[in-house]
Parts: C-alpha cells; structure tokens; sequence
C-alpha cells in the first residue's frame, strides 16, 4: 500500500512541475470530388450466378471490374430505352 502511495505521490509531482501538453489539431483541407465524376450511391441486386460467372469471365478479359460492368451494362440498357435529354 505505501508503495502504491509513493507512485501516485510521484506522479502528483510530476503533473505540477510540467505544464499540461494540449495537443494541436492539424486542420487539413476537405477533398473535393473532380468536376467530371459524379457521387456514387450503392446499389446492392441479386442476380442469377450464371450471370455473375459471365460478368466475372468478361471482366477478366477485358479488364474490368464488376462495378464498370455494371455501371456500363445499366448505361447502354437505360439509354437504348430512354435516351437523355439534350441540355
């Protein structure tokens, strides 16, 4: 008990003779999407795995992953059947 005491007497010292470190908050600029990419929302379906073993075979052979394939697949698909208005 007495050394349990001293420690804590110890650190009492220690706390008065050194001045308390407040630390510093480092302010770092907010990151801005580029003009040209548009904000991602999440889409989450399930699909036949016939049609995901093709997805993923085509997306080896043409370098693409999953998620370019379906945005690319959902792109030709809504405007064959709906093309955008001109602005």
């Amino acid at each position: 008990m007495e050394d349990y005491k001293n420690k804590l007497g110890s650190l009492a010292d220690k706390l008065k003779r050194e001045p308390a470190k407040t630390p510093v908050q480092e302010v770092r600029p907010v990151k801005e999407l580029p003009a040209d990419k548009e904000e991602e929302a999440q889409l989450n379906t399930w699909i036949p795995k016939s049609l995901l073993k093709r997805m993923r075979s085509y997306g080896v052979d043409q370098d693409l992953s999953l998620k370019a394939i379906n945005i690319l697949a959902l792109t030709y698909f809504l405007d064959a059947k709906s093309p955008r208005p001109e602005k």
